[in-house]
């Protein structure tokens, strides 16, 4: 019993790689691929044309804080080595 059904699970899956190996590579599914592959190009400059540029209005938002770079300078040399060593 335990065979047969060793057998049987074994059947199931060659069929479906099977199945799937002759669905994608038929000559319909690779029409249709070809297809879709051409329309996407027109479909994108349809979209992409019809968008609106927006105006930047990000002038003086971000400051740079170089108080972090500053307590860097200040702290002790960093070694990784250290960090592991037993204190």
């Amino acid at each position: 019993m335990y065979k047969f059904l060793n057998l049987l699970c074994l059947i199931i899956i060659v069929l479906f790689f099977y199945k799937i190996f002759f669905f994608y590579s038929s000559s319909q599914n690779i029409k249709k691929m070809n297809l879709n592959r051409s329309n996407i190009e027109i479909f994108l400059k349809e979209k992409t044309s019809s968008l609106k540029i927006l105006e930047n209005n990000t002038n003086d938002i971000i400051e740079f804080n170089s108080s972090f770079s500053e307590e860097i300078q200040n702290s002790e040399p960093r070694s990784f080595w250290n960090l592991l060593k037993i204190k």
